[in-house]
C-alpha cells in the first residue's frame, strides 16, 4: 500500500503534533510560515476571526495581508464561487467565458471614467505574476528599455522580475546578480524624515530630489540632447504596504507625475495590497489626483478565494497590434472561478456608499490608535487612510525602532490568552516597516464598531504587557 493511500485511509484524524512532525519533514520552509518558531494551526474562520482547535477566537487585523478585505467566508462571495463551481468551473484560456469579459469591461470603464484614458485589462493569477506581465508590457512599449525607478521601502513581489524592483536586498541576495535592478528613490516617510519639515514640505523636497536627476546628463538617467531617459517607468505603491503602510503627503504624487511626464517616463501603480477599497476607494491612487499609465491589481478582488490578478493599461500600450496574442500567458489566467468571484466583488462594492463606510470606520479606528499612543510611550507613530492603518513600535523614547518588542507582541497575541468579558481572545498582527517595527493593520472592511473597540482593547493589553515585561 502506498504512503498516499495509507495517509488517506488513516482511521483517526491526524493530531496537531503529528502534523507538525510531517510539516517539519516534508514541507519547504522557503515561504513565510517559519518566521516564527511555532506557527499556529487554525481550524475555522468567520468574519473578522480565525479559530483554533479549542475554538478560541483570534481577531485578525491583517486579513491575509489585505487579501480577505470582505471578511472570512463572506456569504455573498462564497455563493458566487459555488454558482460558478456548479456551472463552469474550468475552461482553457484560449476560449472565452462571460465572467472574464464582463469583469474586464467593468474595470476598464471605471478606469476610463476616473483616469480619462481608454484601456484594456489583462488577467493573471497572482500579484507577482501581474507585476511580471506589467514589466513585459512596459519593456515592449518603450522599445526594450529594461531599467525602472522604484521606491525605497517598496515591495512588488518575489519572482525574479518583481524582486528587481523591490527595494529589500535580502530578497535578491542568494539569487545571483540583478543587472536590471531598479534605481530606488526616497519615499516621503515623514515620521523618519528630516526634522523641521511639514509633511507637505517633505513631499516637495523628495520630488525636487528626484527631479535633480534630470538636470544634467552627468546624473546618469537623462540625455538632454536626445530628450530621452534610460528609464522606462516608475513603479509605485501609493501607500507602501510591506514598507509599513507609509502614507505620503497628498501633494506628493502630483509633483512626481509632472517630472515623469516631462521626461517620457511611465507611471505604473501597484494596487495589489491597497486596492479594492482598503483605503476607502477602489484604487488607493484615486486619493492623490494622478492618472496611471498601468495599474496592477490582485489579492482582495476575489476576497482570497480563487486567485486572480491583472493589469489595466492605456489602449496604446496594450492594444492587440502592440501586445498581440501570446505576449504573456498563464494556464490559469482569467480562470472562471476567479473572474466570477471578482465580478461579484465589484458589484458588491458598487452598491451603496461602501467607501464612506470604510472611511468612517477607519477614522474611528485611527482615533483609538491615537488614544493608545498617548497612553503608551512605546507607540512612536500612528497613521492611516481608510482601513489601512499603522502603529510604529519604538523604544520608550518614542522614536528608536524596536523590532524585538514588536516580535514579542506578535507572538504574545498568538497565545490566545487575553481576556475580554471573561472570554479568551487572540490577536493576529502583521509586522512590516523599514525596521520591521510597524504593526500594519488591515482589518476586515466590514468590521463592526464593537470589533474595532475589541481590537483597541486587545492592542492596549498587548502594549501594557510589553511595557511591563
Amino acid at each position: 500500500m502506498s504512503a498516499i493511500v495509507k495517509l488517506a485511509e488513516a482511521p483517526e484524524k491526524t493530531s496537531e503534533d503529528e502534523l507538525r512532525a510531517l510539516e517539519n519533514t516534508y514541507c519547504s520552509h522557503g515561504d513565510t510560515v517559519h518566521y516564527t518558531d511555532h506557527p499556529k494551526f487554525f481550524e475555522t474562520c468567520e468574519g473578522s476571526y480565525v479559530y483554533d482547535a479549542a475554538g478560541t477566537p483570534f481577531l485578525d487585523l491583517q486579513m491575509w495581508y489585505s487579501a480577505v478585505n470582505f471578511g472570512y467566508r463572506n456569504q455573498r462571495l462564497n455563493d458566487a464561487a459555488h454558482r460558478q463551481l456548479d456551472r463552469l468551473p474550468q475552461v482553457a484560456s484560449q476560449y472565452l467565458h462571460r465572467e472574464k469579459v464582463e469583469l474586464a469591461a467593468l474595470i476598464a470603464r471605471d478606469a476610463e471614467a476616473k483616469f480619462g484614458y481608454k484601456g484594456r485589462v489583462h488577467f493573471n493569477v497572482g500579484g507577482s505574476q501581474a507585476i511580471e506581465d506589467s514589466l513585459k508590457l512596459v519593456r515592449n512599449y518603450s522599445g526594450g528599455k529594461s531599467l525602472m525607478f522604484a521606491f525605497e521601502g517598496g515591495y512588488h513581489g518575489r519572482t525574479l522580475g518583481a524582486t528587481a524592483i523591490t527595494s529589500s536586498y535580502r530578497y535578491r541576495r542568494r539569487y545571483g546578480h540583478f543587472g536590471e535592478r531598479a534605481q530606488f528613490i526616497e519615499f516621503p516617510y515623514h515620521f523618519r524624515g528630516p526634522k523641521g519639515m511639514s509633511k507637505e514640505e517633505y513631499g516637495e523636497y523628495c520630488v525636487q530630489k528626484f527631479a535633480r536627476l534630470f538636470e544634467s546628463e552627468y546624473n546618469g538617467v537623462w540625455d538632454p540632447k536626445a530628450g530621452k531617459s534610460e528609464y522606462a517607468a516608475f513603479y509605485i505603491e501609493p501607500i507602501q504596504g510591506t514598507g509599513g503602510y507609509v502614507i505620503p503627503p497628498m501633494n506628493f504624487f502630483t509633483g512626481l507625475k509632472k517630472v515623469l511626464d516631462d521626461h517620457g517616463i511611465l507611471l505604473v501603480v501597484d494596487e495589489i495590497q491597497m486596492g479594492v477599497y482598503r483605503t476607502g476607494k477602489l484604487w488607493s491612487v484615486e486619493h492623490f489626483g494622478v492618472s496611471p499609465d498601468v495599474l496592477v491589481f490582485g489579492k482582495a478582488i476575489t476576497n482570497g478565494l480563487n486567485p486572480l490578478s491583472g493589469i489595466w493599461a492605456r489602449e496604446e500600450m496594450i492594444n492587440p497590434t502592440i501586445f498581440p496574442p501570446g505576449s504573456t500567458h498563464s494556464t490559469f489566467a482569467s480562470n472562471p472561478m476567479g473572474t466570477a468571484v471578482a465580478l461579484e466583488t465589484m458589484k458588491m462594492v458598487s452598491e451603496g456608499d461602501f467607501g464612506a463606510s470604510v472611511m468612517e470606520k477607519g477614522a474611528r479606528f485611527l482615533d483609538g490608535l491615537k488614544a493608545l499612543q498617548k497612553r503608551h510611550p512605546i507607540v512612536g507613530d500612528v497613521d492611516g487612510l481608510g482601513l489601512a492603518l499603522r502603529m510604529e513600535i519604538c523604544k520608550p523614547d518614542g522614536f528608536t525602532p524596536d523590532k524585538a518588542t514588536l516580535d514579542w507582541m506578535s507572538d504574545e497575541g498568538m497565545k490566545g490568552d487575553m481576556l475580554v468579558d471573561g472570554r479568551r481572545h487572540g490577536l493576529v498582527l502583521d509586522v512590516g516597516g523599514y525596521h520591521k517595527n510597524v504593526i500594519t493593520l488591515a482589518p476586515n472592511l466590514m468590521i463592526s464598531h464593537a470589533e474595532i473597540d475589541l481590537a483597541l482593547n486587545l492592542l492596549d493589553q498587548l502594549l501594557t504587557r510589553a511595557e511591563r515585561r
